[in-house]
């Protein structure tokens, strides 16, 4: 699909919102694309389940993009209370515990994870990725101070991208997969 206007972004209200999520980030995980097209394009690291995301949406709705009813990006709300519903997430959480933002420690902020974000390729370089952080911003900033994310720093289109919303890098480390980039993003007037 070719972009013909501006897309709306707003929170998932519909189940049929979520299926458009999977399938959007079926096609852009790690596993699915060409090395070539990872370092280009970016790529995804984890897999959802429907019923995942249904209990991630029931805390918090995710943040999408949409041109008239189809789904053209997306960026997940993960509060901490859905900590357990990505167990492959558990040493993130963790680390998260030990990290400070702005001069003290980020477990003394009201954050929330950024699951994921996605931009179907038709779309990208298009400000979709920005509009969707603005939503955060808008949704979120009276609920959350900040939302925080891990950024393979290989995955150099995503890596950019973050900067350029406004993410701040907090912490780089290695695990066994990646290097990898915490960074958080300031939702409120007062917390940016």
């Amino acid at each position: 699909m070719t972009p013909s206007t501006a897309p709306r972004t707003c929170l998932v209200t519909r189940r049929e919102e979520l299926e458009q999520i999977l399938q959007l980030q079926a096609v852009n995980l790690r596993d699915h694309v060409s090395a070539e097209r990872a370092m280009s394009q970016g790529f995804l690291t984890v897999a959802h389940t429907l019923d995942v995301l249904e209990r991630m949406h029931a805390l918090a709705p995710s943040v999408i993009a949409k041109d008239g009813e189809t789904l053209v990006g997306y960026a997940l709300v993960m509060p901490v209370e859905a900590r357990a519903f990505v167990p492959i997430l558990e040493p993130m959480f963790q680390l998260l515990e030990t990290l400070s933002w702005r001069g003290r420690p980020l477990s003394e902020s009201r954050y929330y994870v950024m699951g994921q974000v996605c931009v179907a390729e038709a779309w990208r370089g298009q400000g979709v990725f920005d509009a969707l952080y603005r939503e955060h911003r808008a949704s979120y900033g009276a609920r959350f101070d900040c939302t925080v994310t891990e950024v393979a720093t290989r995955n150099t289109r995503s890596m950019r991208a973050h900067l350029r919303a406004g993410f701040e890098p907090i912490k780089t480390y290695q695990d066994a997969t990646d290097e990898w980039a915490v960074v958080v993003l300031g939702l409120r007037d007062d917390a940016r």
